[in-house]
């Protein structure tokens, strides 16, 4: 018989973050097989594209910056109905053919809409667009009833 000293036992800690950091390698692992790839790219084919846009305030407006690089003025709808804006537009395929194979193609083509619930009342009237370098700004001017006033205290 063997007499073998005890030991305490190691403690082992459970980390969450270790296993979350596991967990990411493992996910961007999987979108990096050529698999993975396809189908990102063809949900994003069916569900069509979407500019990047911005929409922010100050005292006397809202502006509206969308990110549209390649369209024309023409190729750009712009409309407002009660207290919603909605922007669309078409990007058109280029009709030049281009000689040898293509190994990438991430340019998105076709229609997009999108729509934005302003939350406050706009001078429709008054609403300006203007394109430059891609970028669509729109600035809608606010009513007089949607500006913060400033209310003066008089003491007795």
């Amino acid at each position: 018989m063997t007499l073998l000293r005890w030991h305490r036992p190691e403690v082992s800690y459970w980390s969450p973050f270790r296993q979350l950091s596991t967990l990411r390698e493992e996910i961007d692992r999987l979108f990096e097989t050529p698999l993975a790839e396809f189908t990102h790219g063809s949900q994003q084919m069916l569900s069509g594209w979407a500019p990047a846009v911005d929409l922010y305030e100050d005292k006397d407006n809202l502006y509206l910056k969308a990110e549209v690089p390649g369209l024309k003025k023409e190729d750009l709808d712009i409309s407002i109905h009660e207290d919603l804006l909605t922007l669309a537009g078409e990007r058109k395929a280029e009709t030049k053919a281009t000689p040898g194979q293509v190994y990438r193609s991430e340019r998105f083509v076709g229609r997009f809409q999108r729509t934005f619930t302003l939350p406050t009342p706009v001078a429709v009237d008054h609403v300006k667009a203007t394109y430059s370098d891609g970028i669509l700004t729109v600035t809608l001017p606010k009513t007089e009833q949607a500006k913060p006033k400033q209310i003066s205290v008089t003491a007795n």
